[in-house]
């Protein structure tokens, strides 16, 4: 099949996965209602696009040209990246619900990249060290977002019960609010470990984090750091949770998000560099 098929194809199966999900809502987490395997049939849908999906990502790899990180293919591999960590933890984890956002994000991508051509901006360096930098920053990125996501949510469970307006489908659906705080925490870990290793790396092995045109990237990465590593010494010093958590997780996101997307849609669609 050729990338137009693929793509086609991977958007169709994330939007019906989307729409599953949407339609899950109407049975509480809890609730002995809930149709055997309706769960398993959405999750298998997101496996089901997310496989074309790597396929398209792969075959943007050139010998001649190396990885290509222009920004739309970069955000294709973090939403690529993300549905598979969401997959991942799904066995584990009440995280379905986080589908709901990042199904369709993957989808939109999925479009724009077809609808958008852009030039390949390729990253020659295959040595270890370079590897080691680029994969534990896209993974960092790709856990940090879920862990966005699932601190809006939590936003709106925590600002539904303190109201004591449950009325949301969305809301009654989600698991108590102890175990969604103990899961953003959870995710908040792993991609702080994640970012430290990013940075760590950087540091180690490329010639100067603090380059010109790095230099923006590296400041916002190493807020973003501060922002996780404080909520994070909030939790285990001080039990922060609730809202607290919340702000400083999205303030780390923010920072991240403008370090990694920012700085990538300036240079190639403001300043036309590479």
């Amino acid at each position: 099949m050729n990338a137009t098929t693929l793509s086609l194809f991977a958007i169709i199966a994330y939007m019906a996965a989307t729409i599953g999900t949407i339609r899950s809502l109407r049975f509480d987490y809890r609730s002995s209602k809930h149709p055997p395997g309706i769960r398993a049939g959405i999750l298998a849908l997101g496996w089901l696009a997310l496989i074309p999906h790597g396929v398209l990502w792969l075959g943007s790899i050139q010998p001649e040209t190396g990885l290509d990180f222009s920004l739309l293919n970069a955000l294709s591999l973090v939403s690529g990246v993300a549905v598979l960590m969401l997959l991942l933890a799904a066995a584990f984890k009440p995280v379905d619900k986080l589908g709901i956002v990042i199904y369709p994000l993957a989808a939109v991508i999925l479009a724009l990249k077809l609808g958008i051509p852009a030039a390949s901006h390729g990253v020659h360096n295959h040595s270890w060290p370079m590897t080691v930098h680029i994969l534990s920053s896209m993974l960092a990125f790709s856990l940090l977002n879920i862990a966005a996501m699932q601190a809006l949510l939590l936003a709106l469970q925590d600002r539904g019960l303190r109201t004591r307006q449950m009325a949301s489908p969305l809301i009654r659906s989600l698991p108590p609010l102890q175990t969604m705080e103990n899961l953003l925490f959870q995710l908040i870990g792993g991609g702080f470990a994640l970012l430290t290793v990013s940075l760590g790396s950087g540091f180690i092995f490329l010639e100067n984090m603090f380059a010109q045109h790095l230099a923006h990237k590296t400041v916002l990465s190493i807020l973003a750091w501060v922002f996780f590593a404080v909520v994070l010494a909030g939790r285990v010093r001080y039990g922060w949770r609730g809202q607290v958590a919340i702000r400083w997780t999205l303030g780390g996101f923010i920072s991240l998000m403008l370090a990694y997307l920012g700085s990538k849609l300036v240079l190639e669609w403001i300043l036309q560099r590479g």
